[in-house]
């Protein structure tokens, strides 16, 4: 096995345990038949960063890619119906998926009809899809500001955390191999936010109720 394809499977495999942490909030959802304690702007970005790398990786024929993204934005739509039934305010949880629904109309009629097919579709769509993947890492800490006022990690997740830095780092280093900046670079800043978070649990962990407030990683 050559380096290129260690990397691959290294990012199949991370990229679905990060997606796959979501099952936590899920769980939760269920036990509490509330959303309140879980963030929802995750799986917008996270849903729609799939969705575009998805149709990167098909007009790059990347396998990887396509593979990765499929079960990705599966897992979101999920994610984001199970949000919209468990929570009280319904109303901004449909204007932010119906918000998500026209960028995406707008995104697909854009890429598809308006741009030229070949290196400047291509380049223009990794450009968008590089700015949707930094979104979803620095999603997690738009409560950052709430999070050091409360000294409680409460709404971020120890596995999240973990598995997107696993995650970041095996991106950034497939990027790097095939010399694809449109993948290395942002992925970068999901080391850099993750070492942030983990900064964090250092912090405040032990200021919430005397006791660990994530869970453990689960794959």
């Amino acid at each position: 096995m050559d380096l290129l394809q260690l990397l691959s499977w290294s990012c199949i495999l991370f990229t679905i345990g990060m997606f796959s942490t979501g099952l936590t909030d899920l769980k939760k959802m269920r036990a509490t038949q509330s959303a309140e304690s879980v963030q929802f702007l995750p799986f917008i970005t996270t849903c729609l960063n799939n969705l575009g790398w998805l149709y990167y990786g098909v007009l790059k024929n990347d396998g990887t890619l396509m593979s990765v993204n499929s079960i990705g934005a599966s897992l979101q739509s999920l994610y984001i119906l199970s949000y919209f039934h468990y929570a009280k305010e319904k109303r901004n949880v449909l204007v932010q998926t119906l918000g998500m629904a026209c960028v995406l109309c707008v995104s697909w009629v854009y890429f598809s009809m308006i741009v030229p097919p070949g290196s400047t579709q291509l380049s223009q769509l990794g450009l968008a899809c590089s700015v949707f993947t930094i979104a979803m890492y620095l999603s997690p800490l738009a409560d950052l500001l709430e999070i050091i006022r409360t000294r409680s990690v409460d709404r971020l997740s120890f596995s999240l955390t973990v598995a997107t830095f696993l995650t970041s780092t095996s991106w950034t280093l497939y990027g790097l191999q095939l010399g694809d900046y449109y993948i290395m670079v942002p992925n970068t800043p999901g080391i850099a936010t993750s070492l942030i978070r983990f900064l964090l649990f250092w912090l405040f962990d032990s200021a919430s109720q005397g006791k660990p407030s994530y869970k453990p990683l689960h794959i």
